[in-house]
């Protein structure tokens, strides 16, 4: 007499034995980001943040640090088969096809927003992020959009300015802020 086990017959490995690749993919950014943080923060210097009694290097080390830890911690979730649950999609339809064009103004809005942020300044840069990302986003009072930007970006760079003492692009307003 022999025995047999009870195998499933085909591939080896079931469906919930296999890596998430996906999730993997996660944990590789992660440590990317990471590293680049950890990297970038040892070459940061205090020059004009001096009122600072912890240096600019603490925040993007302890998120760094805190990247790493989380990349290893989901990546060995992740080998050992625990995957999310998905998701029910409270108040959207996950049938419905990714808005793309939504996707693609909002990273062309941000692309501008870095490539003009020092020849603009923060204030002009800053409204048009704020309004044209809430216009892009589906709401239509692009004027008032406009307004609360530019109330945002001038409340953010006088706090920066004033409250931290660091000072953000002025700009072709440069004289006038």
């Amino acid at each position: 007499m022999t025995a047999t086990l009870n195998r499933p017959e085909g591939p080896e490995e079931t469906e919930s034995e296999r890596p998430d690749w996906a999730q993997l993919v996660v944990c590789a950014v992660m440590v990317v980001v990471g590293v680049f943080l950890i990297v970038d923060a040892m070459s940061l210097t205090a020059e004009f943040a001096k009122v600072d009694p912890v240096g600019p290097k603490l925040f993007p080390l302890v998120i760094g640090i805190g990247l790493l830890v989380c990349s290893v911690l989901l990546a060995i979730a992740t080998w050992r088969g625990k995957k999310g649950t998905p998701d029910d999609g409270e108040d959207i339809d996950t049938s419905a096809p990714a808005d793309w064009k939504t996707v693609g103004l909002l990273v062309l809005l941000f692309v501008a927003t870095i490539a003009l942020v020092d020849v603009l300044g923060w204030v002009i840069v800053g409204a048009a992020l704020f309004g044209g990302a809430a216009t892009i986003l589906g709401n239509r009072h692009w004027v008032r959009n406009l307004a609360i930007g530019l109330a945002l970006s001038l409340i953010s760079f006088y706090a920066f300015y004033v409250g931290l003492g660091i000072p953000l692009s002025a700009g072709i307003l440069d004289g006038i802020l």
